[in-house]
C-alpha cells in the first residue's frame, strides 16, 4: 500500500519565511510506525507543492487549527480521485465530528497505539470512523532515522526531536494538557540518544512544551546527550532559572538557544497568570541569567488579555528595547477551540468569526476588552514593525555578538512577516472588521483605504516616548 503523509499549509499563496519555520515531526514519526511493507511518502506544503494526483492507497493528512480549511478542502479533492483520507492533528482532535464531514477517518490525540491498525484496516478495506488511544505509552523507540534531514529546502538542517509529552499546568489559553494530558510522560533518554545518532543530524530543535519540566529527567537527559557534542534549542519556562544547575547542565549539553513564554509585561495579567515569576523584575533578571550563560533568549508575547489597554503596545516595545531582546514572537491571543478563553469567549459572544483561518496566533477574531479590535490588530503589528526596524536590530546586534547569526536570521525572519502582515492588513480587517472597512472614523481619522498608521494612538507613532 502506497501512503502520502501530508502538512498543509495555510494558504499556497502565502507561505511562512524558511526562516521562522519549526521542523515538522509527527508525520516522521508516523511514517517510522508504519509497518515495513507499506510505501510512504511525506509532503509539507510550506516547502513542496502537493500533487492531487499522487499515486496512493491512503492520504494521511495533520493540521491545527488555522491551516484546517485547507486540510479539508485538500482531503476533498483526494476523496473525489477515489483516494481514502485520514485526518488527525492538534484540530480533528479537538473536532472530530467536524473532521470527520470532510474525511474517511479521524485519528484523535497520538498517533502511537493507532496508526498500526489504521494501515491495517485500509489496506483491508474497512477503515473505522475513529481512532482513539489516550496517553499511549512512549517508550517504544520509533525508528524515524535520517528521513527528517532529507525533507527539501530546509532551513539551516534543524533536526526535531521530542522528549515528553503532557503539561501539569491548564493555562486558559492552551489546549495541550487537553491533548497530551496532565502527567508529564517521558522517551525514554536511552531512546532520544539513539534518535539522535540515527538522524546524523548535528543542529536540533526539541519540540517539547518545557524542555526541563521534569528536572529529574531534563539533569539525566542533558548528562546523556553531553558527550554527543550536538547543538540544540528548545523551549522552557522561566522556571528554569531558579534551578541553576540544571540551566548550566542544559548549557554543557549543547543548549544555544531557549524560547520562553514571557506573554505579558502586564503586572494585573502577570499576577493571574501560573508562571514561576509574577514581577517584571524578576523577569528581566531571568534574562539576564539565561543570556550570561551563553543562551539566546527568544521571548514570546501575547497581546489582548482582558487586562490590556493601548498602553501595552508601548509598553511592550519598551520592554523589549530595555531588556535587549535579541528575538521575539508577538502574538495576539486567539481563543482556540477547546481552551478556557474559547469557551469564555463564546459564552460572552464575543467571537468575531468561525472561519479557523483566522485563528494563527495574529489574527484578532474576537472582541477585546478595553480596545476595539481594530485597535488591537493595528497594535500588534506597530511593535512587530517598529521592533524589526533595521536600526533597532542592529542597535540590538551590540549585545549578541556570542549569536550574530541567530539574531539577524530571526530578525530578517521576523522582518519579513511583518511586511507580510501589513500587507494583508486590508484584507483582514476587510473580512472582520467591516465597519472599519467601510470608513469607520477611529481617533477622529477616517480610514479609506485601511491604514495602519492612521488608527494607532498618535503617542505611539513616537518612537522617544516608548524609549
Amino acid at each position: 500500500m502506497k501512503i502520502l503523509l501530508l502538512s498543509p499549509c495555510k494558504s499556497p499563496e502565502s507561505k511562512k519565511p524558511r526562516f521562522l519555520m519549526i521542523p515538522q515531526l509527527s508525520l516522521h514519526l508516523i511514517a517510522g510506525l508504519t509497518p515495513p511493507e507499506h510505501e510512504v511518502k511525506i509532503v509539507e506544503e510550506e516547502i513542496e507543492a502537493i500533487n492531487l494526483d499522487e499515486e496512493c492507497d491512503l492520504v494521511g493528512i495533520s493540521c491545527m487549527t488555522a491551516n484546517a480549511p485547507r486540510a479539508y478542502a485538500l482531503s476533498e479533492e483526494f476523496r473525489k480521485r477515489g483516494k481514502k483520507v485520514v485526518l488527525g492533528g492538534v484540530h480533528p482532535t479537538i473536532l472530530p465530528g467536524e473532521a470527520l464531514r470532510h474525511a474517511d477517518s479521524v485519528v484523535i490525540g497520538e498517533a502511537e497505539g493507532v496508526w498500526e491498525d489504521v494501515c491495517r484496516d485500509a489496506k483491508a478495506g474497512r477503515l473505522q470512523r475513529r481512532y482513539h488511544k489516550p496517553f499511549p505509552s512512549l517508550d517504544g523507540y520509533i525508528p524515524v532515522g535520517s528521513s527528517r534531514r532529507k525533507t527539501k529546502k530546509r532551513a539551516f538542517g534543524v533536526v526535531p526531536v521530542m522528549t515528553t509529552r503532557g503539561c501539569p499546568y491548564h493555562c486558559e489559553f492552551c489546549c495541550v494538557s487537553d491533548l497530551y494530558g496532565r502527567r508529564i510522560r517521558h522517551v525514554p533518554v536511552k531512546n532520544v540518544v539513539q534518535d539522535i545518532c540515527d538522524s546524523g543530524g548535528r543542529f536540533f530543535l526539541f519540540l517539547d512544551d518545557n524542555i526541563a519540566g521534569d528536572p529529574v529527567y531534563a539533569k539525566s537527559l542533558f548528562e546523556a546527550i553531553t558527550p554527543l557534542g550536538i547543538k540544540w534549542g528548545g523551549q522552557a519556562s522561566l522556571s528554569i532559572v531558579k534551578n541553576i544547575d540544571i540551566l548550566r547542565l542544559a548549557r554543557k549539553s549543547g543548549c544555544e538557544a531557549l524560547f520562553f513564554g514571557v506573554e505579558s509585561v502586564s503586572k494585573e495579567q502577570l499576577a493571574r497568570m501560573r508562571k514561576s515569576s509574577k514581577k517584571l523584575e524578576e523577569i528581566e533578571q531571568s534574562i539576564r541569567t539565561v543570556e550570561d550563560l551563553g543562551i539566546f533568549f527568544h521571548a514570546s508575547m501575547i497581546f489582548g488579555f482582558d487586562t490590556d489597554t493601548s498602553d501595552i503596545f508601548p509598553e511592550t516595545l519598551a520592554f523589549l528595547e530595555r531588556n535587549r531582546i535579541s528575538s521575539a514572537t508577538l502574538n495576539v491571543l486567539t481563543p482556540y477551540p477547546g481552551t478556557k478563553i474559547y469557551s469564555q469567549f463564546e459564552e460572552e459572544q464575543r467571537l468575531l468569526t468561525d472561519d479557523w483561518r483566522f485563528f494563527d496566533h495574529k489574527t484578532v477574531v474576537y472582541t477585546p476588552k478595553n480596545m476595539t479590535p481594530l485597535e488591537l490588530q493595528a497594535g500588534r503589528l506597530w511593535v512587530l514593525k517598529e521592533f524589526t526596524r533595521f536600526s533597532s536590530m542592529m542597535r540590538r546586534l551590540f549585545y549578541h555578538l556570542d549569536h550574530p547569526f541567530y539574531h539577524l536570521a530571526m530578525n530578517i525572519g521576523h522582518k519579513r512577516t511583518s511586511s507580510i502582515d501589513l500587507d494583508a492588513f486590508p484584507d483582514v480587517a476587510d473580512s472582520l472588521f467591516p465597519l472599519a472597512a467601510a470608513g469607520r472614523k477611529s481617533h477622529g481619522v477616517l480610514i479609506p483605504p485601511i491604514r495602519v498608521a492612521d488608527i494607532i494612538p498618535k503617542r505611539m507613532l513616537i518612537r522617544e516616548e516608548v524609549r
